[in-house]
Order: structure tokens, then sequence, then C-alpha cells
């Protein structure tokens, strides 16, 4: 859920012909990279994000999307909720690679190239690279801070690990720092994070991942499964107020980065289980009528109106499996914890993956 050296500039097309900034050191930070991290930013631009907050700001429906969440204090939170006892997808899914590693590896393969999207758990991702040994670790993710630390840990805790952070927005076409011999590509989505796309979204992503890799290449993918509300609701309304805070802090960093003047306390978090749609929606709430400014524009909201901040949709298996098809995916397996709550599915594009995708 998260984001070193002469840098090269051998990037190689994925999803658009943007080049990125590249930084040449990360010792300002007090973070002095070891020779084999190389960091890549393709981070969105003020611009883009004041314009994609205003156009949500604009609609009947307000909604933010849920990739504003993660500025550094965002991200802190966000992993203060993985160890909350209600959120139970994280420690889940790090069981679930810690049993079941060694199968993952035999089918993903070893001493290759693994792109893992969202730099998030760090218990995760050393699972995983314990058990698949790549020659390449590539995190990509939209928090730079974030992403800096987690490659720097990962370094020290794997010496002879090729690391390549790519910072960047992947719900959006970007390019990554791919050399052009690298043949044997996998990638690995945890946290459920296809959950916060809307089903086409996540149509189209899946899609532009199996473009990436190419046929044959596999994707392991966190996918959380349909439960009690009750668990659902828990979990992502803590008692502790953890995921009020974090929901909350999208507005702190709006004021901070777009010269608005939220006012916090005048907001609360609500989140609910979407029986129909089968997920969770977390919205900020209104608490009183009120005039908020952004970037020099002007939002009303009346008492009780909310802004829609994230959606987190829970799959069954089959239902994941023809979203998946649609985008030029087959399921190989399917891991599970014993009470059924979390899966993690390793995907293969297929050959016909072009001609079955759907073009955006």
């Amino acid at each position: 859920m998260t984001y070193l050296g002469a840098l090269q500039r051998s990037e190689t097309a994925l999803f658009s012909d943007a080049t990125p900034d590249t930084e040449p050191a990360i010792g300002r930070r007090s973070l002095q990279a070891p020779g084999s991290i190389r960091f890549f930013d393709y981070r969105p631009t003020p611009a883009d994000v004041r314009a994609e907050v205003l156009e949500g700001l604009r609609r009947p429906a307000k909604r933010l999307s849920p990739k504003l969440f993660y500025d550094q204090r965002g991200s802190q939170l966000f992993d203060a909720i993985t160890e909350l006892p209600e959120y139970y997808p994280t420690r889940t899914e790090i069981g679930i690679l810690r049993e079941y590693g060694s199968e993952m590896a035999d089918l993903l393969g070893r001493d290759n190239v693994l792109i893992e999207l969202g730099s998030g758990s760090s218990l995760k991702i050393q699972t995983l690279l314990a058990a698949l040994q790549p020659s390449v670790y590539m995190p990509v993710d939209i928090s730079k801070e974030h992403l800096l630390e987690s490659a720097h840990a990962l370094a020290e805790r794997f010496p002879s690990l090729s690391i390549r952070a790519a910072c960047a927005d992947y719900s959006a076409p970007f390019r990554l720092p791919l050399e052009p011999d690298w043949s044997d590509l996998a990638a690995f989505f945890p946290g459920s994070s296809i959950g916060n796309f809307d089903p086409d979204d996540a149509r189209l992503l899946l899609g532009r991942v199996a473009d990436l890799l190419g046929t044959g290449g596999r994707l392991l993918v966190g996918v959380d499964l349909p439960k009690d509300p009750a668990i659902l609701n828990a979990a992502y309304d803590d008692a502790q107020g953890v995921t009020a805070a974090f929901n909350l802090n999208l507005l702190t960093r709006i004021n901070r980065e777009l010269d608005a003047d939220f006012d916090p306390a005048a907001f609360c978090h609500r989140a609910f289980f979407n029986t129909e749609l089968s997920r969770v929606e977390m919205h900020l709430v209104s608490l009183v009528d009120q005039q908020v400014e952004v970037a020099g524009e002007s939002f009303g909201f009346r008492v009780g109106e909310t802004i829609h901040t994230e959606n987190s949709y829970k799959y069954g298996i089959d239902t994941f499996h023809r979203l998946a098809a649609d985008a030029g995916f087959v399921a190989e397996k399917v891991w599970t914890d014993r009470q059924g709550l979390f899966s993690v599915q390793c995907l293969r594009v297929v050959a016909d993956a072009a001609a079955r995708r759907p073009r955006a």
C-alpha cells in the first residue's frame, strides 16, 4: 500500500510514454542507499493531484480517490491499522504466505524478476522474497517516503538482491524501468488492493499487468473473501479509531497540499458493508452545513452529506476468476486460511489475452 546510484534511462514502455524523473541519492534523508538499490520517480504532479481532487468534489455525490490516503502520515496510520485485532486481512495473508510460500515459489519460479504493486507489509514481501529468491525486486508505490524506507530495509535484509524502486500511481498508465533482456517476470499484488477498484477498473488494471507479464507470466494476488458483515464492519471501523484517523488524514493532506480549509473536526468517519454490491464503503460525513475552500474553489456541504473515499470489494473465488479471465488470466491455484477469510491466488496470462481483454 505504499512507494537509489547513477540511474539508467533504459526504461521499457509499460503503460505510457511518460518519462520519469530520477533521484540520484537518498542520502539527504539519512538513508544511505546500497549500490543494489535504484529509485525511479513517476509520481503524479501537484497539478494532477489538484485536478483529480477538484473533479471528485464537483460531483453530485462527492468522492476522493483512496490513493490520496498515502502521504507519509497516512502510510504510518495504515501500518498501525494492519496490527489492530479487528483487522484480519494482513495477518491472515501473512499466514497464508508463510504456510504455502514454497508452493507459490514452485509456480512462480525462482531467480526471476518480481514486481510488487504497492509496497505495503514488510513481513509479506520478506516472506515471499525468502521463498522465491528473485534476482530483481521491483516495488511500485505512490508514497515515496514509505517506498524508500521499505526498499532500504529490504536491502539490509537481502544484501544480494537487486532492488529497483518505482514511485508511481499504478492505477494509471505509467512506465517501469525494465531491461530488454528480462523475460521471466512475475508480479505480486497483495493486501486485497484489487478490491479498491470498481470491477471495470480492476479488469483494466489486470489487463495492463497481463500485457506487462506476457504470455505465461504469473500474478500472485491477494483477494478478500465474502464473510459476516459484522467482521467486515469492525475491520474498517475499529474501536481505537485508527481507521477513522486514517480517513480524516486525507483532509489534512488536502489542506496542506492544495491550500484548503477543511476542518477535520467537522467530519466523521463512516464505514459499512454494502451487501448489494459486496463491498465495504468508507465515507467522511459532514457534521454541519459548511463551505470549504479547496485550491481557490468553494464547495458546499450539507449536514449528513458524505465524501466517498474508498471501496473494498469482497469477491467469491468463482466471481474473481471470471473477472480475471476477462483480463486475460486463468487461475492456476488458490490458497486460503482455514477460516476462509482471505485468499492468495496464482493467475497465469493466457495466449489469447489481448483478444479476450476489454479495451478502455
